[in-house]
């Protein structure tokens, strides 16, 4: 995924570098991305954003703003749902990253955050974009994440207790009967 995001910015950046020498106006392309691998209840997530200025002139006041995690469903445990950068050179990016724990689980809909940000002289204008939405994700209820996962030790546990039975009582027996019969030679010098 991040290697697609990658390769459409780049193209972005080729494509538009013939246009940004006749506008001068800043061009923002922003990435929304969830970081984990599993999505776990009260487990912590990690949300990227990503800001790239495109353009050939400096994006100013850009505001990001994400509304899609209501508080209800998710704590934000560090960052912020809202970010701010007073400026934004042309051809740099900026990255943003918000850890939250999900309260509840079943399927969520991961939608675009929306940012917003100034361009050229006019400092009252304001563009609007939104990021890329990761889209639907499913969040597992942290009993069946820990019945996958977890190393499990009570049950090795259980089961070694159980098992040194059927094999310590053969080994006993063979090792009294071993050292019964078994005799050493002496050695001849």
């Amino acid at each position: 995924m991040k290697v697609l995001v990658a390769l459409f910015v780049l193209f972005a950046a080729v494509f538009n570098g013939n246009l940004a020498d006749e506008d001068s106006q800043a061009r923002l392309l922003a990435s929304k991305n969830i970081l984990n691998q599993y999505l776990v209840e009260n487990k912590d997530l990690t949300v990227e954003y990503r800001i790239f200025n495109i353009g050939g002139s400096v994006a100013q006041k850009v505001r990001l703003q994400d509304d899609s995690f209501p508080e209800a469903d998710f704590k934000v445990v560090a960052g912020n749902l809202q970010a701010y950068w007073e400026r934004i050179a042309p051809n740099t990016n900026v990255s943003h990253s918000v850890i939250l724990r999900p309260l509840n689980f079943g399927y969520f809909n991961f939608t675009a955050a929306e940012v917003s940000y100034s361009s050229g002289e006019d400092l009252t204008e304001r563009q609007v974009g939104y990021t890329s939405a990761p889209g639907e994700g499913g969040i597992v209820s942290f009993k069946d994440y820990n019945r996958r996962f977890s190393p499990h030790f009570v049950d090795w546990m259980v089961f070694a207790v159980m098992t040194l039975p059927s094999l310590g009582i053969p080994f006993l027996l063979w090792f009294s009967s071993k050292s019964k019969y078994d005799t050493t030679k002496p050695k001849k010098s």
